[in-house]
Formats: C-alpha cells, structure tokens, sequence
C-alpha cells in the first residue's frame, strides 16, 4: 500500500467521522448521556464493591476494581456498540449509503470512520471514568498504560464490528436498535462483569461467563491495570482472546457491510 493510498484512506476516513461526531455535537443528548451513564455506574459499581455482600473494602481499592469492568463493560459497550449500530441503522433511513455510492469513498474508509468517530467518545468516556476513579483515591501503575490503551482500542474495534454486523443485518429502523441490544446486550453485560464483580458470580454463571467476549475485555483490562507482577494474566489467554474476537470482528463487520451495500443498490 503506498503513501498516497494510506493518505486518502486517512483523509476519507476522517471526513466520515468528522461527519458523525458533527451530528452528536449538535444534538448534545447521546454525548451527555454516554458521560453520564459511565460515571453514574463507576460511583454505584465502586459503593457496592466497597460495601457489598457484607464486606468492607478500602473506597480506593474498590474503585480500582471497578473502573476497567465499568468502561469496557459497560460504557464502550452503549456508545461503541450501541452507537455503531445506530448509526449504520440512521445512514440508511437517511438514503446516506445511496449517496455514497456516488462519491469516490471506499468502504475501508467508512468502517474506518466510524470506528475512529466511536473512538473519540471512547477515549472521553475513559477520561471521566479513571478521573472519578483517582479522585476516590484510586491510582493506576504509568507502566501498565499502553497494554491498557490497547485493549481499550481492542475493545472499541470489536463492538464497532459487531455494531455493524448487527445493523447491516438485523436492524432496519432505529426502533430496532433498542430491542437488539436489550435482548443481546444486557445479558452479556451482566455475564462480563459491568454491573456485579465476578467473584459473586456462582460456579455455574462462571463456567458459562468464559464463553462472554465481554468477560474477556474486563479481565484482561483489570489485569493490565492492577495486575504489576504479570498485566497479560495468566498465560495472557484474555489479551489474546480479545486479539482473536477482534479480528474475527472486523472480518464479519466488513463481510455484513458488503452484503448490505449489494442489497442497498438492488433497491
């Protein structure tokens, strides 16, 4: 691939999520909301790891505990995957998709451009979540922050795939985005750890929870984060599961994008 070739991808890539962001900043609502929600779950997930189940725990160590599950469990979760699909869902009630096939975009470019739009309120929605943390006394290792930010981006590039295999394939009207993730996604938060701390899961919801892509995100964050001895865990089978799925991912997002593009023009 030459310079030019990556140039044009980064400049088209840019002007779609410069695009998407522009409509969030006007209508304000979603990007208050997704700030909202992460901060209020960090401050409930923290109380109730500190005092829960009749056991006390220092408030900074609790909100350690509780930052990497709230971000990557919860909070990317509704703006990466939630938003992702809403706005694959949007793009083709608007008859935006039809219009783009018009111009010279490529379809790298598109999948590019949301991801780096849903990584921007990713990368705000973890500022707001470790800012809240370390004022409740929290404190991360420096060294352990690049694994950390890679996950992050890790996780981000698996629910803007997902996010778009979901919209492209089971959601035609933006009343469906609603239903698919109060269907798919709530559980799969609850079995990743987001709202209860995984050692008060019972055997049976632990076995099954293996299998959640969302346990794995959680896992292998709260490992790089608290984790100083040994940030992949043991044998580092989180980090690479996510690695995997991520990949896996993309690679359905792509295929889902390119059959719906198929059947967009045939209408």
């Amino acid at each position: 691939m030459t310079a030019f070739s990556l140039k044009k991808y980064w400049r088209e890539s840019w002007a779609v999520a410069r695009r998407i962001l522009t409509e969030l900043f006007r209508r304000r609502r979603s990007l208050i909301s997704w700030l909202i929600f992460p901060a209020l779950l960090l401050i409930l997930n923290g109380l109730i790891t500190a005092n829960g189940n009749g056991r006390e725990m220092a408030v900074d160590a609790a909100f350690e505990m509780a930052a990497p599950p709230t971000l990557v469990g919860a909070a990317l979760f509704f703006s990466c995957l939630g938003g992702g699909v809403a706005t694959v869902v949007s793009e083709r009630e608007q008859q935006t998709l039809k219009r783009l096939f018009l111009s010279p975009l490529s379809g790298v470019s598109y999948f590019l451009g949301i991801f780096l739009a849903h990584s921007v309120i990713g990368v705000g929605q973890t500022l707001v979540i470790f800012a809240i943390a370390s004022i409740a006394g929290a404190s991360f290792p420096g060294a352990a922050w690049p694994l950390a930010v890679l996950i992050i981006f890790l996780s981000i590039l698996s629910y803007v795939g997902l996010g778009f295999m979901l919209g492209t394939q089971f959601a035609r009207r933006t009343e469906d985005v609603s239903a698919l993730i109060a269907a798919f996604g709530v559980p799969l938060m609850v079995l990743g750890g987001a709202f209860l701390p995984f050692s008060l899961f019972p055997p049976s919801l632990k076995k099954v929870a293996r299998f959640n892509p969302i346990y794995h995100m959680t896992e292998a964050l709260t490992n790089a984060l608290l984790n100083t001895e040994n940030p992949l865990g043991d044998e580092g089978g989180h980090f690479w599961f996510l690695i995997v799925f991520a990949v896996f991912m993309v690679a359905v997002g792509w295929l889902s994008y390119q059959r719906m593009l198929v059947q967009e023009r045939q209408l």
